[in-house]
């Protein structure tokens, strides 16, 4: 299920070039676009002697991810900030275009919250067979007894799996849910009621995209600190 509201970009694309993209990739492109325009830009921006409000707010940001790195993964972590960084960015801002009007949501469509969360989990089982290997990273799907391993394997391998549904259905249903009920106000009762609503709309939609990034960490650490059995 999915709310029917279009951006103006898949509008625009339609009228011009006469083609029907989903607008979920549309809007999730342009996210990507403005992310990386805005990264270039700010980048010369940056300075060691005089930062910047702006870079004063981003270091913040990003010195909480890597405590959040380094509480989960450990001294490494910081290598990983790249992925789990562009995650948060990516998810945080593509929750917060459905409040913004004209735009739309990636992630109100179910297809982008499964994207982001099949790259979480590909990259924690990369990261875990890097730093353990493939024999003994997979060994402690067998449990500590080879006795076990004809029960612990399959409810690892749900576990593991079912993370990715974990991810996805929780980022989509809440952000589904928020701007369902921003719509419906703002067609009933516009330019009142749907203000406090989408005030809440900017504080779930940085929620979510923290908790979609706290448990990626929290899988990243478990798989690099694997015991090996």
């Amino acid at each position: 299920m999915e709310i029917h509201h279009y951006s103006a970009f898949t509008h625009l694309i339609e009228e011009w070039f006469h083609v029907h993209p989903p607008d979920h990739v549309v809007m999730a492109v342009f996210v990507a676009v403005l992310l990386s325009g805005f990264a270039i830009l700010f980048r010369r921006r940056i300075s060691v002697e005089n930062p910047g409000r702006l870079q004063l707010i981003l270091e913040t940001l990003v010195g909480g991810l890597l405590s959040l790195l380094r509480e989960n993964v450990g001294p490494k972590g910081r290598r990983f900030l790249g992925l789990v960084g562009t995650l948060a960015l990516f998810i945080w801002i593509s929750n917060l275009c459905g409040l913004v009007p004209y735009l739309s949501s990636p992630t109100v469509s179910i297809n982008m919250p499964v994207g982001c969360a099949i790259v979480a989990f590909l990259y924690y089982n990369y990261q875990g067979i890097r730093a353990h290997g493939a024999k003994k990273y997979f060994a402690h799907f067998l449990g500590p007894s080879p006795w076990l391993a004809i029960v612990m394997l399959p409810v690892e391998i749900i576990s593991h799996v079912s993370r990715i549904l974990s991810l996805s259905v929780r980022l989509f249903g809440n952000i589904f849910g928020e701007e369902l009920v921003v719509v419906v106000l703002a067609f009933l009762i516009p330019f009142v009621v749907p203000l406090p609503m989408m005030a809440f709309g900017v504080f779930g939609s940085t929620l979510q995209a923290f908790v979609f990034t706290m448990l990626t960490v929290i899988y990243l650490g478990g798989a690099v600190a694997a015991e090996e059995h």
